[in-house]
């Protein structure tokens, strides 16, 4: 039953993929690249549809009304309001036909609500914890650090997604790491099926070059999907293994930002670590490749030092 639910998922990520992509395509749905990025390619990334996270949007709501419960409402309402938020920045940049969207406070603002919110929920339901067996003084810690956490989570995939493939492989990686990190019972099943397979049809069309780009939409939904797995199941912390290149990614540009401001100088030659990479000349696909196996190495040897 698994396998036939699992082989639907897939199918439909592909099929509304490919109508997605075509739809963008007639109606010029790209996005304007940074004038102050790595500068490669600008013209074919330019011209690439830029919004096919919308697709996880629209798979989430099947997921939803396949399997309606509670808990089900409760663990997409994040990922799909943390893509509704990305979808608005999306939709202003291609409005206005520039890099620049949703004001970033007033994106900051946005997404501390949701997940301020969403926290609250979770902890009344008696959910929330550090790690099974970790002292978390009945709460007061649990609750700001998986606030901080899961909006960090959100940032950090939407800064890691900056080349083809790199945040979708990332995240399907991760979904293997979540495996031995949160119970397996239906219920997480079916959500780690419906989210490996709506990842993997989306990367079947983002591996490079890249027919399609997931756009905030999409880096905010997985965000919120991997905060989600790891805070519904009372493992907070499991967003640290999980989310390993993510933060990598998240720490280089507060480095860097941090060096530029207090010491006037640059440690990288461009933040988020990847475009780093780019600037010394490393192919697009070989960064991706050697992300992908850091990701997976350190996620490993982390979850192993937890368990």
């Amino acid at each position: 039953m698994k396998f036939l639910y699992a082989l639907i998922f897939l199918v439909l990520s592909l099929v509304l993929q490919y109508i997605w992509i075509k739809i963008q395509k007639h109606i010029h749905l790209t996005q304007q690249q940074k004038s102050y990025g790595v500068n490669i390619e600008v013209e074919i990334k330019s011209a690439t549809p830029s919004m096919g996270g919308v697709v996880f949007l629209c798979l989430a709501v099947i997921a939803i009304i396949l399997d309606f419960s509670v808990d089900s409402l409760i663990f997409w309402s994040l990922p799909v309001l943390s893509g509704v938020i990305g979808f608005i920045d999306d939709w202003l940049k291609f409005r206005s036909h520039t890099s620049e969207g949703f004001r970033s406070l007033a994106k900051l603002k946005a997404q501390l609500i949701l997940c301020a919110i969403w926290v609250i929920i979770i902890f009344l339901r008696g959910n929330l914890a550090l790690w099974p067996g970790v002292y978390d003084l009945g709460g007061w810690l649990a609750i700001p650090l998986a606030f901080l956490m899961i909006a960090g989570t959100i940032n950090a995939v939407n800064i890691t997604d900056g080349l083809d493939g790199l945040a979708a492989g990332s995240f399907l990686i991760s979904l293997g790491v979540m495996l031995v990190l949160i119970p397996v019972n239906e219920f997480n099943a079916k959500i780690l099926i419906e989210l490996f397979f709506m990842t993997a049809g989306f990367l079947f069309f983002n591996t490079r070059p890249a027919k399609t780009f997931m756009g905030d939409t999409g880096s905010h939904f997985l965000g919120g999907a991997l905060a989600a797995l790891c805070v519904m199941n009372g493992r907070t912390l499991a967003i640290i293994p999980a989310g390993f290149i993510f933060i990598l990614e998240m720490l280089s540009s507060a480095i860097q930002i941090f060096t530029i401001r207090k010491l006037n100088k640059k440690i990288f030659l461009m933040a988020p670590l990847h475009h780093h990479y780019q600037k010394k000349g490393l192919d697009e696909t070989a960064v991706t490749l050697r992300f992908w196996l850091v990701h997976a190495i350190g996620a490993v040897l982390v979850a192993l030092a937890m368990l």
